[in-house]
């Protein structure tokens, strides 16, 4: 009896560890959620260094990197995690799909500075190419460092050849960062952590086949407000 005893007990406290741990992995993406929120509001809450409104009005998804989470920096010079969220023909924006950026000739710190990243994708071409198994900056879209100010205008040409617009900011400056030979990769385990399946990216983006979480939700409703 008591050996069945033990081995229940030791069978819940593995179950309960296994439950917490599994929590803690999904807050840390929910806490990136939420940072990607914050750099998005910071951005565009200077006028004459926001992006412009119309690049929301005719963007088809947008690709947060942010540099922390809880004040600590969580990747080294050339790697980071972040999140895309795509937007339908009606203006609907889709739950955060966790994705992974690195490699390239950029750097993730200046001055030893932890850096935050922003891409507006235009175009469903640079949107697939994101879903891709492999692609790469400059190779399957155009990208270019994109212009400033609430009211600025952007290229046409560059919009329609699936062109990706760059935004970075080191030390509280947002400027235009050119990203070319930087890959973009599908994180598949932070998905899974945040949405609880094994749910694939375009699922998410395209398919709508998760709810977002708080932390999701709170981004898309700040999206929806830049997009009108």
């Amino acid at each position: 009896m008591r050996k069945m005893f033990a081995l229940l007990l030791i069978g819940a406290l593995t179950a309960s560890i296994s439950a917490i741990g599994a929590k803690a992995h999904a807050d840390k993406w929910e806490d990136m959620i939420t940072e990607a929120g914050k750099v998005l509001k910071e951005v565009n809450s200077m006028p004459d260094t926001a992006i412009p409104s119309d690049l929301f009005k005719k963007c088809k998804a947008i690709a947060i990197f942010p540099s922390t989470v809880g004040g600590g920096f969580i990747f080294g010079a050339k790697y980071g995690q972040g999140v895309v969220l795509y937007k339908d023909d009606r203006g609907n924006w889709s739950a955060p799909a966790v994705f992974n950026i690195g490699g390239g000739s950029f750097g993730w710190q200046i001055g030893g500075q932890a850096t935050d990243l922003i891409l507006v994708i235009m175009t469903d071409r640079g949107v697939d190419g994101f879903l891709a198994s492999k692609f790469t900056l400059g190779g399957g879209a155009s990208v270019a460092a994109g212009p400033v100010g609430r009211d600025a205008q952007a290229s046409t040409d560059l919009q329609m050849k699936g062109g990706i617009f760059s935004y970075s900011r080191s030390r509280g400056v947002f400027a235009g960062l050119k990203l070319e030979g930087t890959g973009i990769s599908q994180n598949k385990e932070g998905d899974k952590a945040l949405y609880k399946s094994d749910v694939t990216a375009k699922e998410i983006l395209k398919e709508g086949k998760v709810r977002p979480t708080p932390a999701g939700a709170a981004l898309i409703k700040d999206l929806q407000g830049y997009s009108k």
